[in-house]
């Protein structure tokens, strides 16, 4: 993956993280008995629907105003300017919090306790490896317009 050098150097794209973490933890599933949650599939299943469902339903918010304000969703483009409206509102990530609710959501539904016990170490990953450069990024580029920002909207929630 080509990295611009105006931007935060990414190296590998988040989704893909949550993707692989994921995939491994429902493979483990397979090969490791691990009790399930232990709870009737059809509370799994709402549960696991709701938190995808949210977490796409952010997700698609979160896109479509970085492509209504024309900025670069991806950490390996450059960014034009720093969103505050809409989900940026409340969280300076809505995008990777989406990511992970919607892991969250397709764990839980297909009852994969391995799956979800690997989401923490995956927002680790995100948290070290991903936002922590683009946080570097954007002070370096808007310098106090985004160190504003940060004072006033949490990281995560």
């Amino acid at each position: 993956m080509a990295v611009e050098p105006d931007s935060a150097g990414v190296r590998f794209p988040p989704p893909l993280i949550y993707l692989g973490a994921l995939l491994l933890g429902l493979l483990a599933e397979r090969f490791f008995s691990l009790r399930s949650f232990g709870i009737d599939w059809r509370l799994l299943a709402t549960t696991g629907v709701l938190l995808f469902v949210a977490g796409v339903a952010m997700m698609l918010a979160a896109a479509g105003l970085f492509r209504r304000l024309g900025t670069n969703a991806p950490p390996t483009q450059p960014t034009t300017l720093i969103v505050t409206t809409g989900p940026y509102r409340w969280t300076r990530n809505p995008m990777y919090l989406a990511m992970a609710l919607i892991y969250a959501g397709l764990a839980i539904g297909f009852d994969g306790p391995i799956a979800l016990t690997l989401l923490p170490l995956v927002l680790i990953i995100i948290q070290t490896q991903v936002i922590a450069r683009e946080e570097r990024y954007l002070e370096a580029k808007f310098g106090d317009e985004y160190r504003r920002y940060k004072v006033e909207v949490r990281r995560w929630l």
